[in-house]
């Protein structure tokens, strides 16, 4: 079966590095299936799931968002942030999860109501992925 190159890349580091057979990833108008020999593309990603394939074995990571995009020699995701499904501390994005939800209970005290939304939306979509793929 037939391989790409993906990376993915964040601001602290190269999270992912391999060849596989598939990436479906969370685009602006709906979920991108990518496979070798894709057309090139640019493309933001909104928050959501990244699934890898790589023969019979899938991964899943959780993604704040970023840029995808396919060159024809490889595919980089772009990310925010991202972490593996496995790897998600749910105590820490329920925890993540409850801050948020107190800050935006207190939008009149001069509170950045953006950066709450953003953080509840993260959180949420962290809590998500790593309770289906656990």
């Amino acid at each position: 079966m037939a391989t790409f190159k993906l990376e993915i890349v964040t601001v602290e580091k190269l999270s992912f590095s391999d060849n596989v057979n598939v990436l479906v990833a969370p685009g602006v108008n709906g979920q991108l299936g990518i496979l070798p020999n894709h057309a090139p593309l640019m493309t933001i990603l909104e928050p959501g799931e990244l699934i890898i394939k790589k023969g019979s074995e899938e991964t899943y990571w959780a993604i704040t968002g970023g840029f995808l995009e396919v060159r024809p020699d490889k595919v980089i995701v772009l990310a925010d942030a991202c972490e593996l499904a496995t790897e998600i501390d749910i105590s820490r994005a329920e925890e993540a999860k409850r801050r948020a939800e107190e800050r935006l209970k207190q939008k009149s005290s001069g509170i950045d109501v953006t950066r709450a939304e953003t953080a509840l939306r993260r959180s949420l979509i962290r809590l998500k992925i790593a309770e289906r793929h656990r």
